[in-house]
């Protein structure tokens, strides 16, 4: 058996366990987070290493951000565990409740769905908040992130499970794929005898990648190729603050804006105003020829432009003769994950929530909402851009599934 099938069938030992714990779960994430912080000079330390083999790299400073930790993100960190650790244990919850006219008593519970494979780039806290979601539901867990944070991953790992190990939980709940090969990216997604679900968290290569190539279940998650429609009632001030905020409060996170749809009646106001608070942070626009007569400083957008992820601070951006248009474009070129109109029509805000397809969809505020903490569910694993299991920020509840229990008196059919 190979490393990697060793480590599956632990996990699905583990799996077995970790079904039938209750308050146990929570007591040894609260022990994982204190953990977090009794070793932050540790993990900080791993990181640096990261950090400064990214920057020999030439990773950019978008995506060194993403894999920086400091004590700041590090108590984050821990404090989205607990969080984790004192929610709802959402195992064992009946979800229905019948007695059927044969005497037959059904219930449909949830459960966890058992071993989860999560495959992620370069942001290690996504390590810890992985580990609390995945053990609260009751799952075990087997992580393979990115080369750019092996180290940063490795330390968080060790901490993690000399937590839990030792509050109880058993070997196997959490491990780390610490090989950052292919060939064992390949294997992990293949593992069908022990994972019963894939979890990819990163670009867009990496999502079609694991689309394309795992033999086992995929939720995916991840590609944010967001937009922002300002619409011809539109106030713009507000529109050039949420695009503001939109593109680069963080622009390497997957709720970042990349294209902007600008009604042409109110193109020549909107668009230098939308300019001007950009230049502010040097965000490069690339526009289509209609965008170009009034911004000349802009680039042309080419056709793959319309379909990027930049994760940087460049925003595509085009002008539109109406609604419809606006509708048309986000259908064929958006990721579904999150979009937005500013408006202050209510028959175009309501038609705009109606037909934008996305997992999220806003009127008047900005895409950077799009996350489980914001959304009142507390941490997430992901935020699915598909219809079939979960869809949107990735709680608690997208990681359980359900069975029936049928309680009987001698009943035959």
């Amino acid at each position: 058996m190979t490393k990697l099938g060793e480590m599956g069938a632990l996990a699905r030992k583990a799996a077995r366990t970790l079904a039938v714990l209750g308050p146990e779960k929570e007591a040894a994430l609260m022990k994982a987070a204190q953990a977090l912080l009794a070793h932050e000079e540790e993990i900080l330390m791993a990181n640096r290493e990261d950090l400064v083999a990214g920057e020999e790299k030439g990773l950019t400073p978008a995506l060194l951000d993403r894999l920086r930790l400091t004590p700041e993100r590090i108590a984050s960190m821990a404090a989205a565990m607990e969080e984790v650790a004192k929610a709802a244990d959402p195992i064992g919850q009946v979800l229905l409740g019948e007695k059927r006219p044969n005497g037959l008593q059904i219930q449909k519970i949830t459960v966890p769905l058992g071993v989860v494979g999560i495959i992620y780039e370069a942001r290690p806290n996504v390590t810890s908040d992985a580990c609390a979601l995945c053990l609260k539901a009751g799952n075990a867990v087997i992580l393979r992130g990115g080369k750019e944070a092996l180290c940063s991953n490795k330390a968080i790992v060790r901490v993690l499970c000399d937590a839990l190990t030792g509050a109880g939980l058993p070997l196997g709940s959490l491990q780390l794929v610490e090989d950052p090969g292919r060939e064992a990216a390949r294997e992990l997604m293949g593992l069908t005898a022990y994972l019963d679900v894939l979890i990819p968290r990163g670009g867009a290569g990496l999502i079609r990648a694991v689309k394309e190539q795992a033999k086992v279940p995929v939720i995916e998650t991840g590609v944010g190729n967001c937009h922002v429609y300002v619409d011809e009632s539109a106030n713009l001030d507000m529109a050039a603050e949420i695009i503001f905020n939109a593109k680069t409060s963080r622009p390497s996170v997957c709720n970042a804006i990349e294209t902007v749809l600008v009604h042409s009646a109110i193109a020549d106001k909107a668009l230098p105003l939308m300019a001007r608070r950009l230049s502010q942070k040097q965000v490069e626009l690339r526009g289509c020829p209609r965008v170009r007569a009034i911004l000349p400083e802009a680039l042309a957008a080419i056709e793959e432009d319309w379909a990027t992820e930049y994760l940087d601070y460049i925003l595509a951006v085009k002008v539109v003769d109406s609604l419809e248009e606006a509708l048309d474009h986000i259908a064929r070129y958006s990721s579904g994950h999150s979009e937005c109109i500013v408006t202050e029509s209510y028959a175009n805000a309501q038609r705009f929530l109606q037909q934008a397809d996305s997992a999220a969809v806003y009127v008047n505020a900005s895409t950077r909402f799009t996350d489980g903490g914001e959304f009142g569910l507390g941490a997430e694993i992901g935020i699915s851009t598909q219809k079939l299991h979960a869809r949107g920020p990735m709680g608690l509840q997208a990681l359980t599934s359900h069975k029936f229990l049928i309680r009987g008196s001698g009943q035959v059919r």
